[in-house]
C-alpha cells in the first residue's frame, strides 16, 4: 500500500466510536451514499437442495442475529435503556440505533440469548425479529 493510505489507516485506527461515527455521516454526505445499506455486496448466495440430503444430515442454525425491527415513538426511551444494557453501547450511539430501525442488536448469538433478548425488547414495547 502507498504512504498516503498506510497514513490514512493509522488515522482510522486511532478514531474513537463517536469520531467514527461523524466519519460516516460526513462521507454520506459528501459522496452522496447510505453506508448502512451497503453489507457484503461481495457475497454470493449459492443455492441449496437439501431435498436431498438424509434428514440427520441437515445442519440446525445455530447462530442468530436479533433485529430491532419498530419502536413506536411513546415507547422509545424505555426500549433504549434495554439497548444500552444489550449492548455497551452509549447513550448517542444506542439513541442513532433505536432511531434508524430496523437494525441488527445482536449478531451471531445463541438461540436461547436471541429470544431472551427479544423478551426484554418486546416486554417494553419493540417490535423484534430473530433471524
Amino acid at each position: 500500500m502507498s504512504d498516503k493510505i498506510n497514513s490514512i489507516i493509522e488515522n482510522l485506527k486511532s478514531l474513537t466510536l463517536l469520531e467514527a461515527a461523524e466519519l460516516v455521516k460526513q462521507i454520506e454526505e459528501v459522496f452522496d451514499v447510505d453506508a448502512s445499506s451497503v453489507s457484503n455486496s461481495s457475497m454470493v448466495m449459492m443455492p441449496t437442495d437439501n431435498h436431498n440430503l438424509p434428514s440427520n444430515e441437515i445442519e440446525e442454525k445455530t447462530e442468530f442475529n436479533v433485529v430491532l425491527e419498530e419502536v413506536p415513538s411513546a415507547k422509545k426511551i424505555a426500549v433504549l435503556k434495554v439497548v444500552r444494557s444489550l449492548t455497551s453501547l452509549g447513550l448517542k450511539e444506542a439513541k442513532e440505533l433505536v432511531e434508524s430501525t430496523p437494525k441488527i442488536i445482536k449478531e451471531s448469538t445463541s438461540k436461547e440469548d436471541a429470544e431472551e433478548i427479544k423478551v426484554k425488547l418486546e416486554e417494553v414495547g419493540a417490535k423484534v425479529s430473530i433471524k
